[in-house]
C-alpha cells in the first residue's frame, strides 16, 4: 500500500523576487504518492513556488521540508542530493535543440551516475519507450511535434527514478488530444511508478482529470485561500475566487459525480 507520509512540507513560506513578495504564509503539505496540483489565476505565484520549492529561487521566509531535510538550511550537499530524486519538467520541454533524444536523456545520467555507456543506452531506450517514443532515439527536437517533445521532457525528467517530479505548465501550447494524452501519461506513471507528481497549472481538464490534492493561490489576498481535491472544491467551492476558478462558465457537472 502506497505511504501517505509527507514527501514536502511548507510552513509559513513567503515567496518572490528581491523586495518583492508575491505570496506569503503559505503551509502545505504534500504527501508521497500524491498528484498535488498548484492552481490559480494568471501571476498569482505558481510557477515562483515551483522554482522556490525546487531550489531555483530562494525562500524570502518559512520553512521548506524535503524527505525530512530542512530545505532552505541545507548544505550545496545535501541540496544536490535531494535534486537528484527530483525531475523538472519545464513548460517547453526545455530539450537542448543540438542533441538527440537519445542524448538529452541521457544527461542527467552522465552527469550524476557512473554508469557505462550501454547500461546508459539501455536506460535511455527504456524511459522514451516509457513515454511511447521507442525507435525515436536519434531524432532531433525540431523533428518531432510539441506533444512528443513534451514527452521526451518527461523522460529526462525521470532518467534517474525520481521520487518527486514537478511540471510546469505542461499542457501550455498543446492540442486538447496532446494535453490529455499527456494527462493520461502522468497518471500511468504516479500510478505504476509510484512518483509523486506536482503540477503548476490553471488548464482546467487536467486538475480536474489527474489532480488529487491541491491549494489555491489567491493573488487577492496573496496566500492559499483553498486546499483539497478539486472536484470536491467544485461541489463546495469555498470563496468566490475559487468557483469563479474552477467553473469559468464551463458545465462540469458529469466531471464530478
Amino acid at each position: 500500500m502506497m505511504k501517505q507520509d509527507p514527501i514536502i512540507r511548507a510552513e509559513h513560506l513567503s515567496i518572490g523576487y528581491e523586495n518583492k513578495t508575491i505570496m506569503k504564509d503559505l503551509s502545505f503539505v504534500i504527501p508521497r504518492g500524491d498528484i498535488f496540483i498548484i492552481m490559480g489565476g494568471s501571476g498569482c505565484g505558481k510557477s515562483t513556488l515551483l522554482r522556490t520549492l525546487t531550489g531555483l529561487i530562494p525562500a524570502q521566509s518559512g520553512q521548506i521540508w524535503i524527505q525530512n531535510t530542512d530545505f532552505i538550511n541545507a548544505t550545496p550537499a545535501e541540496k544536490l542530493e535531494i535534486r537528484k530524486h527530483s525531475g523538472i519538467l519545464y513548460q517547453g520541454g526545455a530539450l537542448f535543440s543540438s542533441m538527440t533524444l537519445a542524448e538529452n536523456v541521457a544527461l542527467p545520467l552522465q552527469q550524476y551516475t557512473d554508469y557505462s555507456s550501454d547500461k546508459i543506452r539501455q536506460i535511455v531506450a527504456f524511459k522514451l519507450a516509457l513515454v511511447g517514443l521507442a525507435g525515436y532515439e536519434d531524432y532531433y527536437p525540431s523533428e518531432i511535434s510539441g506533444g512528443m517533445r513534451k514527452r521526451a521532457g518527461l523522460a529526462r525528467a525521470l532518467a534517474l527514478d525520481p521520487e518527486i517530479v514537478y511540471f510546469d505548465e505542461p499542457s501550455a501550447g498543446l492540442d486538447p488530444i496532446s494535453s490529455k494524452n499527456l494527462d493520461d501519461l502522468i497518471l500511468q506513471i504516479n500510478q505504476t511508478l509510484g512518483t509523486t507528481i506536482i503540477v503548476v497549472t490553471h488548464e482546467l481538464p487536467s486538475i480536474f482529470t489527474i489532480g488529487k490534492n491541491s491549494i489555491f493561490l489567491d493573488k487577492t489576498i496573496r496566500t492559499i485561500s483553498a486546499k483539497g481535491n478539486p472536484s470536491e472544491l467544485l461541489k463546495n467551492p469555498p470563496n468566490r475566487q475559487v468557483y469563479e476558478f474552477l467553473t469559468r462558465g464551463e458545465n462540469h457537472e458529469e466531471r464530478t459525480k
